[in-house]
């Protein structure tokens, strides 16, 4: 597999001979208004600009959206993306919303959808803690399988909780991308996972591979790259935790 990081939760992943486009943030730097009740509101979204060009990124066999916050599903992205791709969410609330935007071939992600002869395997995720989750709703990630790629689990935007524990104990994933830039309202606590968080992916699955994205993204976020690579260090598992550039691109 190769995962190659755009910026944010955006991701062009191919896998067995497919490529995946994940979470689809596509405008220009700037143009929507800072998330209201957090750092940076002198900052519009978002903060940067796309390391490659929007034609690049949606040639895409398919298209996972795990959620439709701004940062993952925006009006760029409706607007570049081919009306008939293969897209899949969440949800059948997710699916309406996105057919009304004109995607005429979406699909809910279960615990079996077979694309193309890959298994996507939903899995649980919590957008925070306590009172939070009222506010900031569902969300999903998904397991990737094929019997000739390592096992990939995109957590999607969730903070370390049980089944998180849960999701790596059941499919035993190689590599795991989480959404590390533990983005946050003034109030509430954690959106995302902050660097404790990775710490307990890496104590759950210590053989894996971990990269860190959503990071540096959006005003809201509070965890920068190189505090998450110091905590690596100090943790004893940098070797293990990749933590990308926007437009930096892994194999696996």
């Amino acid at each position: 597999m190769n995962i190659h990081h755009i910026r944010n939760a955006t991701l062009v992943v191919e896998y067995a001979g497919k490529t995946f486009l994940v979470d689809p943030f596509l405008a220009e730097k700037g143009v929507y208004p800072p998330f209201p009740n957090s750092a940076r509101q002198d900052q519009k979204n978002p903060l940067v600009g796309l390391p490659v060009s929007i034609e690049d990124i949606i040639d895409a066999d398919a298209v996972i959206v795990t959620h439709l916050h701004l940062d993952h599903w925006d009006d760029a992205a409706k607007e570049a993306l081919p009306k008939e791709i293969k897209l899949f969410t969440q949800n059948e609330e997710d699916a309406k919303e996105v057919q009304k935007a004109g995607f005429t071939n979406v699909e809910v992600l279960q615990g079996d959808t077979v694309f193309e002869g890959i298994q996507l395997i939903k899995t649980k995720g919590e957008h925070g803690r306590g009172e939070v989750l009222k506010l900031a709703g569902n969300v999903c990630g998904v397991v990737l399988k094929h019997p000739d790629e390592k096992t990939l689990y995109i957590a999607g935007d969730t903070v370390w909780y049980q089944a998180v524990q849960e999701e790596i104990d059941a499919h035993n994933p190689e590599v795991i991308v989480v959404n590390a830039g533990d983005n946050q309202f003034l109030e509430g606590g954690s959106l995302v996972m902050g660097k404790e968080d990775v710490y307990s992916v890496h104590k759950a699955a210590p053989k894996a591979e971990i990269v860190a994205v959503h990071m540096e993204a959006v005003n809201h976020w509070t965890l920068s790259r190189e505090e998450l690579k110091n905590f690596a260090e100090e943790k004893g598992m940098s070797s293990n935790v990749l933590v990308p550039n926007d437009g930096e691109s892994y194999s696996f």
